[in-house]
């Protein structure tokens, strides 16, 4: 079976109308609060893999104005990036949830009704400042996922993305390596966000089972932003024997 069709039997497991799928491409997804470094980043990243973008944002004026400054930034780019307000980003099969850790759950509480039976792809992670180190921030579920699959039951969370450095991912003129681990309890929304992952060039999703695992993905990425400090560098992950 070829990757294209691999991704096309992900995106119709999950319930992807077929009108929304071309050879294997999901053809469009919403970000919610996306306008801060990393949401614009993953943004940028997808919409140059050929994945139609809804940049959400509590205010449609300010999704407008960061969508219009990254469509003019790159403009030799043939973006799909549209503005949106976070209700609208949910109208997507596939969401991807890039609100700060202090204030996403207050976010997609009150998007609840609107995201039920869609996957909500987390790239949260909680993390705080202690003398000069980021420490992971550990919720009482173990992880932000966790916490957004108990706020939200009627919904399929998965995670992905928590190891990539914004400022790499935004510079979609240069290409991005780098391993991305995947883990959701639902395994359609595990494919489908795997799919969503393997159709930017130079990524790779890896199969980390159920959410289970969702906190010691989150917390190494305080282990990675610290070596970034320490190194100035701009890490990704990779893990080798697979």
């Amino acid at each position: 079976m070829s990757l294209s069709q691999t991704f096309y039997q992900h995106l119709v497991l999950v319930g992807i109308p077929v009108a929304a799928i071309q050879k294997g491409v999901l053809m469009r997804v919403g970000i919610i609060s996306a306008t801060g470094p990393a949401g614009q980043a993953v943004a940028l990243r997808l919409a140059a893999s050929g994945i139609e973008v809804q940049v959400g944002s509590r205010s449609l004026e300010k999704s407008q104005q960061i969508v219009s400054a990254l469509l003019e930034e790159w403009s030799d780019k043939n973006l799909a990036l549209l503005p949106a307000t976070n209700e609208q980003a949910c109208d997507n099969e596939l969401v991807i949830c890039a609100a700060p850790a202090e204030a996403c759950l207050d976010v997609l509480y009150k998007l609840r009704n609107l995201l039920e039976e869609k996957v909500l792809v987390s790239m949260v992670n909680a993390m705080f400042l202690a003398g000069k180190q980021l420490h992971p921030w550990i919720p009482a579920r173990g992880s932000m996922a966790a916490e957004m699959q108990a706020l939200l039951p009627k919904t399929k969370v998965s995670i992905a993305f928590q190891h990539l450095p914004a400022g790499k991912v935004a510079d979609i003129a240069s290409t991005l390596t780098a391993d991305v681990l995947v883990c959701a309890d639902d395994v359609t929304a595990r494919n489908a966000t795997m799919a969503m992952v393997e159709k930017v060039t130079g990524l790779r999703a890896l199969n980390c089972g159920g959410l289970a695992n969702a906190g010691p993905i989150e917390q190494m990425t305080a282990v990675l932003v610290n070596l970034n400090i320490i190194y100035k560098s701009h890490v990704t992950l990779g893990i080798l024997g697979l």
